[in-house]
């Protein structure tokens, strides 16, 4: 009886010794990285040059899934659903993770409680741009024109509760409350070229459609909603240089697990998040895209940023009284 006892026992030490190692080696297998967007996209780009980078970090291949569909949520339920391993994670947007949760009428996941945040990648700052024919050279003679003229020009953006419509609608706000009609597009690509083509007069996105039709003259930058210049352009004042405080909007590529992961593989994919994010190659890379690297971004500091970002939304989602069945 003794001795049977001293067996058991002997294989329950064992049992737990072999799962100390197995979390020893995490990861031991290949992971996934779920996109919630289209292959070809500006975060698949990102994800597959930030996979291959993490994969030879991590010693393991890292595997890009795109799971599109509904502003990236339907990446980020299959996420949330996920076993909580370390061997599931998602690349996630502000579309994502602080404007769909708070649009839609059932989003199908908490965007606060039901992830593990483990690093930032990149992020983008919005801009806005404005047709050559538009009498408004600078930031501040476009707010003039507006204010004496309210309502009576209009600004194109990807489409309607995307993150530079509302990265927009928060510059409006801090200015003082201007007003420019929004016309919203099936993505950025087309409300670009109707600026570009004069359709209309203002457009709204990131760097990366807009920063070659700047430089050739196509366009005119405006603006950066960012705290400081971009090294994309230099050129470009922030709209806080020009009396615009708290004007700030980002797009943002963050690295999230299930929620219930062990402390030790977020320190672990943290650590290497940081050390895939902070190489020469990917910085050159993101700048390559008009994107922009972070740094020293651990677990703690990343959900203390999606946190932030989320409630700084809020207000400006409740205003403007977009909500989706």
């Amino acid at each position: 009886m003794r001795r049977r006892g001293l067996m058991a026992g002997g294989l329950a030490l064992a049992g737990m010794a072999g799962a100390a190692r197995a979390q020893d080696r995490f990861p031991d297998r290949p992971l996934r990285l779920v996109v919630g967007f289209a292959p070809g996209g500006p975060t698949d780009i990102v994800g597959r040059r930030f996979a291959d980078r993490l994969g030879a970090v991590l010693g393991q291949p890292v595997v890009v899934e795109n799971r599109s569909g509904a502003s990236g949520s339907v990446a980020a339920i299959e996420v949330a659903r996920a076993r909580p391993d370390g061997y599931t994670l998602l690349l996630t947007t502000p579309s994502a993770h602080a404007i769909f949760p708070q649009i839609a009428v059932r989003p199908g996941y908490d965007a606060l409680a039901d992830f593990s945040p483990i690093g930032l990648v990149a992020i983008a700052p919005v801009v806005f741009a404005a047709h050559p024919s538009f009498p408004a050279r600078s930031l501040p003679e476009m707010m003039d024109l507006v204010r004496a003229r309210p309502g009576a020009f209009s600004f194109g953006s990807g489409g309607a509760g995307t993150i530079t419509h509302f990265g927009m609608e928060l510059f409006m706000r801090q200015a003082g409350g201007l007003r420019l009609e929004h016309v919203p597009y099936r993505g950025a690509g087309p409300a670009v070229q109707d600026c570009v083509a004069g359709h209309i007069p203002l457009v709204v996105d990131t760097f990366a459609p807009m920063i070659e039709h700047h430089r050739a003259g196509r366009l005119r930058i405006l603006a950066v909603l960012a705290e400081q210049r971009s090294a994309v352009a230099p050129d470009v004042p922030t709209a806080a240089e020009h009396g615009v405080p708290g004007a700030v909007a980002n797009t943002y590529n963050a690295l999230l697990g299930p929620a219930g992961m062990a402390e030790a593989a977020v320190a672990a994919l943290g650590r290497a998040t940081r050390q895939a994010t902070e190489n020469d190659e990917f910085r050159a890379f993101l700048g390559a895209i008009s994107a922009e690297p972070v740094s020293g971004m651990t677990p703690e500091r990343t959900a203390a940023y999606i946190r932030s970002e989320y409630a700084k939304w809020t207000p400006i989602i409740q205003a403007s009284g977009l909500r989706i069945e």
